[in-house]
């Protein structure tokens, strides 16, 4: 690690601490050189698959994406924040866990679906509706139906 201050090579740590709900490491530094103090935050750098598309193409991972449709199958629905930040991580664990460098996005809608049966079943469903473009109100039947009978 280089100082900030003098640019030497040689720092040594004071003092480490977890952070941000042990996803993060604090450290205090000292300079060997010049004696100036300072803070580095560590993180793991987590890769994340990038999604191959219906059509072929390759896209990065985007969790905002995720986000937003999550968001728009729980509107309006009982669902707290936290609720739905765990999913998210939960999510981003199960990809990590696939140790691929590609996953389809049928395998991510699949376990945003499955995300989202446990979350909320109303959700689930608006969610299906729209991932599994359903033609009528007979494929809405069916779904329900599905759901009645893993109960």
């Amino acid at each position: 690690m280089y100082c900030p201050f003098c640019t030497a090579t040689d720092t040594k740590v004071i003092d480490s601490r977890l952070v941000a709900d042990g996803h993060q490491i604090r450290r205090r530094r000292e300079c060997v050189e010049c004696h100036e103090r300072f803070t580095t935050f560590e993180t793991a750098e987590l890769v994340m698959p990038r999604i191959v598309k219906r059509d072929g193409s390759r896209e990065p991972f985007n969790e905002e994406k995720m986000r937003s449709g999550l968001q728009r199958a729980l509107e309006k629905r009982p669902v707290g924040v936290e609720q739905v930040e765990l999913s998210i991580n939960k999510l981003k664990s199960e990809l990590r866990a696939t140790g691929e460098r590609e996953v389809s996005s049928e395998m991510l809608g699949n376990l945003i679906m499955e995300q989202l049966k446990e979350l909320d079943k109303v959700a689930y469903v608006r969610f299906a509706s729209v991932y599994r473009s359903f033609e009528d109100i007979r494929e809405f039947g069916e779904e329900i139906a599905r759901l009645g009978d893993e109960k």
